[in-house]
């Protein structure tokens, strides 16, 4: 408790040093004096407040090649503040925008309070890099506040509280001060300028992380000042933030990683990771439906341990399937693990590469497919235009049906601001794998639900479950699947389908330490009763090792610039997973969990049985190597575009021969 208000008491300050500039700015230029200031006097106020601003633009533009689409919001502040230089500020209009501004104030700290209990309640922390996201989508984010909370109520009664606070203050505070000179107000703001230089030099966020517990880090923050402080943070460069090995070590390390019996490199040297995958042959023509499930932890599954019966269907199938039991999310957000699903890559710190610029035409799993003569797609129940998927997917192999897609005139059973209800996605699911049977090619769908994320609504009479609730969603999430397997048994290409059920991430990663592994545990079942037999697979796994594991289960031989490998066809030795934050970048390799930070910054930690951690006693220094090569050499191979597809990645492939089968 003294931990979290002594450094919240700091951080609070530091917040006010800036959350206080508008009131600064209109006490340091609104006149003192009783009448009127004189049209002479506003008029050299207003022509040196234009030439500021007018310098201020020309300075954007030559920058940052900014545009007026760009600035134009600078054009309000120059407008509220142009009329302060010729308003008294003992006047009565003085006295009211006061009276506004600090009501304005007032109201505006309560709704961010109240805003940061909302994010508590979904992210266990305060504003962060996710706040930031979706402040871009605001038509999904507030739709899908206004359909989670009595929003029109909160609001209205934070407004009462505010106007209280103001009649108090009112009430209470004594006379105007009248006496002031402009020199002297002048001076205020230069200091007020200057603390405001000092603390955003001087203070950053990471200078609270003094606690191993990262909720109590976290409240130990101002939601105000990790908003601003993620914001500067949404791109982070690898070398500059973490720890780093020689070029050529990191290089040797990730070659070692990725030396599996099924592949042989290209180039026996430098930064190109090329390699021929070659399976036993001959390849499978398989269709593969991929489902990427919205928060569907592991801890749902009476298989792992759940006793509510919240999953019967998936349970069922997971006894006709192959279960990989042991497997880990790349992160904490749905871009994280379509980043995963596609390109089979450690996820870079910051920003995913689905939103990142620069991310058209890398090597993804659409792409082999397509190579290989499939048709693959990524088919999403909301508008696909959130989180940049629609420009990622189309720009990388993936044809993309979304809910603009959907004809006007077809059954909608329930949707909401993320979009429609599971059933019906799969109803458009099933349209495209008709339409693509037709044709008489193989496909490959990549299927990303959204029914168990609030408000988590679906159709009513499906589950017993109210709605509004995460573990009526859940069922109903199971009840879709199940339904969705039994109307398509019926199809023609059923017996030739493989149908892959994941999650993109954990309903929650909230825990007592940085990467609390319960929190990005998520289930892998593949299901196709002609094709794959029942089996309980206990190795560990990472969400990068699905496609290349797929791809394996074709028999399929092909180039490969993935991070992931076949996980059935690789030693024990090998198995790792890469839990990461958008800060903290995980690599559980070994029983031990290594993480990095900004600031260069590494701690290592054993995992017990229950995946619980605790600082390692001994320092694993072949998984502190791994942890930094695979990260390090993954962000640098976007950035250098070695992620690109080439033509000869198209090279046909041959199969292993018969005696190397595996």
């Amino acid at each position: 408790m003294l931990f979290a208000f002594g450094i919240g008491f700091f951080y609070d300050v530091v917040t006010f040093i800036y959350v206080a500039w508008p009131l600064v700015l209109f006490l340091w230029l609104t006149p003192t004096n009783d009448g009127s200031p004189g049209l002479r006097r506003w008029g050299i106020y207003a022509l040196c407040l234009t030439l500021i601003f007018v310098a201020i633009l020309i300075a954007l533009r030559i920058a940052f090649i900014a545009s007026f689409g760009q600035i134009w919001p600078l054009l309000i502040l120059y407008l509220l503040l142009l009329p302060l230089g010729g308003i008294p500020f003992s006047s009565r209009v003085g006295q009211f925008l006061l009276l506004a501004l600090f009501a304005i104030s007032i109201f505006g700290l309560l709704f961010v309070g109240t805003s940061e209990l909302i994010f508590w309640d979904e992210f266990q922390t305060r504003f962060n890099f996710i706040a930031v996201d979706y402040l871009v989508y605001t038509s999904e984010v507030i739709g899908n506040i206004r359909e989670s909370y009595p929003i029109g109520r909160w609001i209205a009664e934070l407004a009462v509280v505010s106007a209280i606070v103001v009649y108090v203050f009112h009430r209470f505070r004594g006379a105007a001060e009248n006496q002031s000179r402009a020199r002297e107000r002048t001076m205020v703001a230069i200091v007020w300028f200057a603390l405001t230089c000092l603390v955003t030099v001087a203070v950053s966020s990471g200078d609270k992380e003094r606690s191993p517990n990262p909720a109590l880090n976290a409240l130990a923050g101002n939601g105000i000042y990790e908003f601003f402080a993620a914001f500067r943070a949404n791109k982070l460069d690898y070398a500059s933030f973490y720890r780093t090995l020689p070029r050529d070590r990191a290089t040797a390390v990730v070659r070692g990683m990725l030396d599996t019996p099924d592949a042989r490199f290209i180039h026996n040297e430098g930064t190109d990771f090329t390699r021929e995958i070659r399976a036993p042959g001959p390849e499978r023509r398989l269709n593969i439906v991929l489902i990427s499930v919205e928060s569907l932890s592991a801890s749902y599954m009476a298989h792992f341990g759940n006793q509510q019966n919240l999953t019967p269907r998936l349970d069922a199938l997971a006894d006709q399937s192959a279960l990989f039991t042991q497997l880990y999310a790349n992160g904490t957000r749905t871009v994280r693990g379509l980043e995963a699903l596609s390109l089979s890559t450690p996820p870079t710190p910051g920003d995913s590469i689905v939103r990142q610029a620069g991310n058209e035409n890398l090597f993804s799993l659409g792409s082999v497919l397509n190579a290989h003569g499939y048709r693959s797609a990524f088919v999403y129940g909301g508008y696909g235009y959130f989180d940049n998927m629609s420009y990622f997917f189309s720009h990388n192999g993936y044809d993309v049906v979304d809910r603009g897609s959907y004809p006007k005139d077809a059954t909608i059973h329930a949707e909401n601001v993320w979009g429609i209800a599971d059933e019906d996605l799969y109803t458009m699911t099933m349209r495209r794998m008709d339409a693509n049977y037709a044709e008489g090619k193989p496909f490959f769908l990549h299927v990303m639900t959204t029914s168990n994320h609030r408000p988590y609504t679906f159709p009513t009479g499906r589950v017993n479950g109210g709605q509004g609730k995460r573990d009526a969603a859940v069922m109903y999430t199971d009840w879709a699947i199940g339904d969705f397997i039994d109307r398509v048994k019926d199809k023609p290409y059923f017996a030739n389908t493989l149908f892959v059920i994941t999650a993109d991430h954990c309903a929650s990663s909230a825990g007592k330490t940085a990467i609390p592994l319960d929190g990005y545990h998520i289930p892998l079942i593949i299901y196709a009763p002609a094709l794959v037999k029942p089996v309980r697979i206990d190795k560990l796994m990472a969400q990068i090792d699905i496609p290349p594991t797929l791809l394996g289960m074709l028999h399929m031989s092909y180039r490969s610039r993935f991070f992931g490998y076949d996980i059935l066809n690789v030693p024990a030795d090998k198995e790792r997973a890469f839990p990461a934050t958008y800060q903290q970048l995980g690599y559980l390799h070994d029983n031990r969990l290594t993480i990095l930070s900004p600031g260069k910054r590494l701690s290592q930690n054993a995992v017990g049985t229950s995946n619980d951690t605790a600082d390692a006693t001994a320092r694993n220094d072949r998984s502190v190597e791994e942890a930094i090569a695979s990260y390090q050499v993954a962000a640098s191979m976007f950035e250098s575009g070695n992620m690109r597809w080439r033509p000869d990645d198209a090279t046909p492939i041959g199969p292993a021969p018969a005696s190397s089968s595996p």
